[in-house]
């Protein structure tokens, strides 16, 4: 099943320490996962960022909504137990929702810091944590950049490509860094192998890329990574990267997987935008932001 929304954790997490005594969040995470029948498929599922699990945060969004508006309190660190508020909440019969915790003053001052258009997304007509929603934000403005970026490379001339290919490696860490790093070929003589770079920092070994500026709807086919093995067995190498704006087929895929003697790593177009998008090739940093929490070890320690 989906992990509920962060909200429906609310009455779950009351019911788990409502016998008044201190539970961890250990504890009332694996009461909530048992009471709700979610899976180890469920509570593993990751949100977009890959950070944390939807569950962990969501459990976690739930236990700082409970404690702003009252209903548990944290008498030490890292465990919970229910408050006379909580307590009779529960006793009410009514559903807890963000419309109850309202009713206490502190959570409507805490609620209200969030901005305006967060907490507008941050209702029970959604299913996000708020570190959801920032999530999600950062995957839509990341993938809006990465199909500009796309769209700036495929005004680059084929000369200007292979340049942008190597100039990336060289971003990425790849090179001797100190002459002859990474090159572009003669297009008149280039043997099927469009540049040529360094694959250490002493330049023990050379990497031969092969770069296809296709439209992003085209496919690169397993005879095109057939022509590419051909040519760096000519020039006896046996590293090769065949990079393309387009996507590969699974054919082309399995042959390349398949290779005995010689490694050819395969790059579509996703993947360009994204190693040049985390190497800041071709694009600049706008903003900021860092998420920071609460350091329970510096708490911990004796002031």
């Amino acid at each position: 099943m989906a992990v509920p929304k962060f909200f429906e954790f609310f009455e779950g997490f009351l019911r788990a320490i409502e016998d008044g005594e201190l539970h961890t969040a250990k504890e009332v995470r694996q009461i909530l996962a048992s009471d709700m029948q979610l899976s180890e498929e469920d509570r593993g599922e990751m949100l977009p960022s890959g950070k944390q699990s939807k569950f962990d945060n969501r459990v976690a969004w739930a236990r700082t909504y409970l404690d702003k508006a009252g209903l548990i309190e944290t008498p030490s660190r890292g465990k919970y137990r229910i408050t006379n508020d909580g307590k009779k909440a529960l006793a009410s019969g009514e559903e807890l929702t963000l419309k109850y915790l309202e009713r206490s003053e502190e959570f409507r001052k805490f609620h209200n810091t969030i901005t305006p258009n967060v907490s507008s997304l941050v209702d029970e007509e959604k299913d996000e944590s708020p570190m959801e929603v920032l999530d999600a934000a950062f995957q839509q403005i990341t993938a809006t950049l990465a199909s500009q970026l796309m769209d700036e490379v495929m005004k680059l001339s084929s000369t200007e490509f292979e340049k942008l290919v190597v100039s990336l490696l060289l971003h990425m860490g790849y090179g001797n860094g100190i002459t002859e790093a990474g090159m572009v070929t003669q297009q008149s003589n280039d043997g099927g192998i469009d540049g040529i770079i360094k694959e250490d920092q002493l330049g023990f070994s050379s990497i031969y890329i092969q770069a296809k500026q296709w439209v992003a709807d085209q496919t690169v086919g397993k005879p095109e990574i057939q022509k590419f093995v051909g040519a760096l067995q000519g020039q006896q190498a046996q590293k090769g990267l065949f990079i393309t704006t387009a996507k590969f087929s699974s054919g082309a895929l399995q042959y390349a997987n398949n290779l005995l003697g010689t490694k050819v790593v395969l790059v579509d177009g996703l993947t360009l935008t994204r190693l040049m998008i985390k190497h800041n090739v071709g694009v600049s940093v706008e903003h900021i932001y860092e998420i920071k929490k609460v350091d329970s070890d510096f708490f911990s320690e004796e002031l």
